[in-house]
């Protein structure tokens, strides 16, 4: 656990394991702490690096103005601080759309690229969805509502067959010691909704992995691939028994995934 001061912010970020690096950049009000279901595995073969966004967790200041070139930057200046030319990088949702403008941006600096429940953009449906869960903060609607209601939008049918289950997920964000503020989701929401970098995905150059939840709401798996498939020889992975939150409800399928495009090998227990 460490924190470095880079491009005017204070910037939280975790290294767990030895190994080849590879980052992992996280989505939409999540921090370094949401990759815990795939850390202990992934860091089993590479060097695992993760960090809070700005805007999120333990990285300040919280209600900064960001963007997703920004956070990209961040992403950058934290890979040459920790002296490494060239890194695997692997995004989420929103931390999909940086993981494609480091790659567009800084080709040299990216080896082996994986894009898990994202696209190039947010549709104007999301867009709509995400400025109505803005709203809904801004009237001081009642927490475990708030997170249930995002929770439909990001986990499969059967989650919600365990009420327990259900529970424990809001209990747990509703508890969690590093909250974001009102303020700080919404300028995540703001720069999620401007971002689009489809005509710039033909320049891509790092060998490409895109993984989709088969019942991913935000992201449907075959609007994604249709976007996607503009990334030069880019390779696809549909997750069964998984929604938008894909590494949290099937993480061995995920991790199994990650490790067979960079090692070119099956996932071992």
């Amino acid at each position: 656990m460490s924190n470095i001061i880079i491009n005017g912010i204070d910037l939280y970020y975790e290294i767990h394991g030895r190994g080849e690096p590879l980052m992992l950049i996280a989505g939409l009000g999540s921090d370094s702490q949401s990759w815990q279901p795939i850390i202990k595995d992934l860091s089993q073969n590479f060097l695992v690096i993760t960090f809070d966004n700005r805007g999120v967790g333990r990285t300040k200041p919280m209600d900064i103005d960001l963007s997703i070139q920004q956070i990209a930057d961040d992403c950058i200046s934290l890979v040459k601080h920790l002296g490494f030319s060239s890194i695997n990088l692997l995004g989420h949702s929103m931390g999909g759309f940086v993981a494609l403008d480091c790659a567009i941006r800084h080709p040299k600096n990216i080896s082996k690229l994986i894009l898990a429940g994202t696209s190039a953009y947010s549709s104007e449906r999301n867009n709509a969805l995400l400025l109505d869960w803005v709203s809904y903060q801004k009237s001081g609607m009642d927490l475990k509502l708030w997170f249930r209601n995002m929770f439909y939008w990001l986990f499969t049918k059967q989650f919600f067959k365990n009420d327990k289950t259900v529970t424990e997920a809001i209990n747990f964000a509703l508890e969690y010691p590093y909250p974001q503020s009102d303020i700080a989701f919404a300028n995540q929401v703001k720069t999620i909704t401007k971002y689009n970098c489809l005509k710039y995905l033909p320049v891509i150059t790092s060998k490409t992995m895109i993984i989709c939840g088969k019942e991913d709401l935000l992201f449907p798996a075959k609007e994604s691939i249709k976007l996607l498939k503009k990334i030069p020889e880019a390779k696809f992975s549909i997750i069964e028994n998984a929604a938008h939150s894909i590494f949290m409800e099937n993480p061995k399928a995920f991790i199994e995934c990650v490790l067979e495009f960079i090692n070119d090998r099956k996932y071992q227990e």
